[in-house]
């Protein structure tokens, strides 16, 4: 089957956003007392209120709720994406290329209001058709469901989407969803077992060639 929409991820992917997360959560976990790896972030694509969970259930902590955890958490990285968040190489080439072929949508789990607030940072909202945030689905990444709630909102077939993503939960949410993955890991992320699987797994978005893209597309 040809291709004919793209789904695009968002932290890691074309915002630097997931170094700015780990920031953000070693800053608000830190001041908690709970103790979270410094050199990874071993919670990367997960939604952030089951990154709060994860870490409660782990190391529970009295003062703020969860609730409240995850609304500092949310604050902050806005924060220092608007002060210190770049696009990645290639976001641009990437957003370019694929919207000659078809309608773009963002899927990600980082809630609305932050996609907004980020993509509104970069001048980007206008490229996608609709946002999607796995806080409205019943589970995150890397459950599909996100990927199927952008496919059914351009009313496009999943197996017809093409999916852009840079975590190992993000790829298998895509392929469980029946769509076509292009990964772009990082260095110590991408001998995960799950980019074995992707359809196409890059360094970078830089390196996307539009040829592969026209071939796959109607």
């Amino acid at each position: 089957m040809k291709l004919r929409a793209t789904l695009f991820d968002m932290d890691g992917l074309l915002l630097d956003s997931e170094i700015l997360w780990h920031k953000a959560e070693l800053e608000v976990f830190g001041e908690l007392g709970v103790v979270i790896d410094r050199e990874g972030r071993s919670t990367k694509g997960m939604f952030v209120g089951e990154v709060v969970a994860h870490w409660y259930a782990r190391q529970p902590w009295t003062g703020p709720s969860p609730d409240e955890v995850v609304a500092r958490l949310l604050a902050r990285v806005g924060d220092l994406v608007e002060r210190e968040g770049r696009l990645l190489p290639g976001a641009t080439l990437a957003l370019d290329l694929t919207s000659a072929y078809g309608p773009l949508a963002l899927a990600s789990s980082t809630p609305l209001a932050l996609i907004e607030r980020c993509l509104a940072h970069f001048s980007l909202r206008d490229r996608f058709v609709s946002l999607h945030s796995a806080e409205f689905e019943p589970y995150g990444k890397p459950h599909p469901g996100v990927f199927l709630s952008a496919a059914a909102a351009l009313g496009v077939e999943p197996k017809a989407c093409l999916v852009f993503e840079d975590s190992a939960a993000g790829v298998l949410a895509g392929k469980a969803a029946s769509m076509s993955v292009v990964a772009v890991p990082t260095p110590e992320d991408r001998a995960l077992a799950a980019y074995a699987i992707a359809d196409l797994v890059l360094d970078s978005l830089d390196e996307l060639d539009d040829a592969w893209l026209s071939e796959r597309f109607a």
